[in-house]
């Protein structure tokens, strides 16, 4: 490993340890949505727990059935869809998170005209015995709701971990 790689990993992750577990949790997050946000379908299944369960109009299990369901995301012409935290907490045990916050989800209505929705997503994450935090429980609203400012404002700032 080269000195400057081997210098940047352990400041990144001196960095990671000193911000804590629940800013840990919320780079993962982010992360998690903008895997999302890129289309990479790949990466967004690594964010995924091997016992994961995700609550829609019905409750999905394993990553790749998640993966199958949440394909629609990673097509060209798909719905769009970004989310942030605005809660994050963690148990004293250090081990499970909860994130909560806003999505916005841009699709086609039947006209074929953009439409925005607005709801609310719920993540519990569990951090597994390699140190990395999975989301384990994923569910969310109805995009239904009408955000406030500071809700849009969330989610049009450009948040980053880096």
């Amino acid at each position: 490993m080269k000195a400057t790689t081997l210098v940047m990993l352990t400041f990144v992750l001196t960095a990671s340890a000193a911000a804590g577990p629940a800013e840990e949790v919320r780079c993962r997050e982010i992360g998690f949505s903008k895997s999302v946000e890129v289309q990479d379908h790949e990466l967004f299944v690594s964010f995924i727990d091997p016992d994961a369960r995700f609550v829609s109009n019905r409750v999905t299990h394993t990553p790749a059935a998640i993966a199958e369901a949440w394909s629609v995301f990673f097509t060209e012409d798909g719905p769009l869809i970004k989310w942030r935290p605005q809660f994050v907490e963690v148990l004293e045990s250090g081990d499970l998170a909860l994130t909560r916050g806003p999505y916005r989800l841009i699709s086609r209505n039947d006209e074929g005209e953009m439409v925005e929705g607005w709801g609310t997503f719920n993540s519990v994450w569990r951090r597994s015995a390699d140190g990395e935090w999975y989301v384990v429980f994923d569910a969310g609203s109805a995009p239904d709701e009408n955000p406030n400012e500071e809700t849009r404002k969330l989610l049009d700032s450009d948040a980053s971990c880096d």
